[in-house]
């Protein structure tokens, strides 16, 4: 099954105006040859949205948002409808980031409403599983990442979502699982995926990795079977180590 890699940057609280530059930077090695093996696209913060639309497309890149509110609109102070961020112009939404889940208390049930608001406004949703450190070395790994799947997709979800699967105990850390571990949950994750979809979708749907991805790890990770791209987090900051993950699909 053919499914076209795509990597995407989470700016996570990082970026100001001046940040756009880095965008621009990005279209100048987006290539076509490039861009004919893999889709990039970039998440910057909330306040950056609209004003990278024009950016990203210059740039042949694609946009995304962070997170937003399962509700189309009402009184919810401080919050951000995926109508709204279609409205701006993105196209993705990270949902269930594990910062999300640790920092706000986000449950599978908040993330499944969250990726169908998503759909409903005509958005990707990223919708992100992982487990913490403390769950894998009890060895529950598996069992956490079929919790989530099972309680984070809608069940009518089209293929066109994407999974990330990050972690926790390697965003920010340095550390990486061993490529073997990857494939492994790669493969169990898709399998998981059928299981809660059906109808094939689980052969369609891409799956990022995410945890430490920087240039230097970029390509022995994204030739892992089952890895479909990476959901980049530090490494997009910067134009250079974006593409230079990116560049691992040259």
């Amino acid at each position: 099954m053919t499914r076209r890699p795509l990597v995407a940057g989470n700016w996570k609280m990082h970026g100001l105006r001046a940040s756009l530059a880095e965008i621009e930077a990005m279209g100048v090695d987006y290539d076509a040859a490039l861009r004919g093996r893999a889709e990039l696209v970039v998440c910057p913060p909330a306040t950056l949205v609209a004003l990278a639309r024009d950016i990203a497309v210059r740039a042949g890149l694609g946009l995304g948002a962070q997170d937003c509110h399962a509700e189309a609109s009402g009184a919810h102070t401080g919050d951000i409808s995926a109508e709204m961020l279609r409205d701006a112009g993105a196209a993705y939404v990270i949902v269930g980031h594990s910062e999300r889940r640790a920092d706000h208390g986000e449950t599978n049930a908040d993330v499944e409403a969250k990726a169908a608001a998503a759909l409903r406004a005509g958005l990707a949703p990223i919708i992100c599983v992982g487990e913490t450190r403390a769950e894998r070395e009890a060895g529950e790994a598996l069992a956490v990442v079929a919790a989530q799947i099972e309680g984070s997709l809608p069940s009518d979800a089209p293929a066109q979502i994407v999974v990330a699967y990050e972690p926790v105990w390697a965003i920010g850390t340095g550390l990486t699982p061993t490529p073997q571990d990857v494939a492994d949950m790669h493969a169990f994750a898709r399998a998981r995926i059928e299981a809660r979809l059906g109808g094939g979708k689980g052969a369609h749907i891409r799956i990022l990795y995410g945890g430490s991805v920087k240039p230097a790890n970029a390509r022995e990770l994204l030739s892992v079977p089952n890895v479909d791209g990476a959901l980049v987090g530090g490494a997009s900051l910067g134009a250079r180590d974006f593409m230079g993950v990116a560049a691992a699909y040259r």
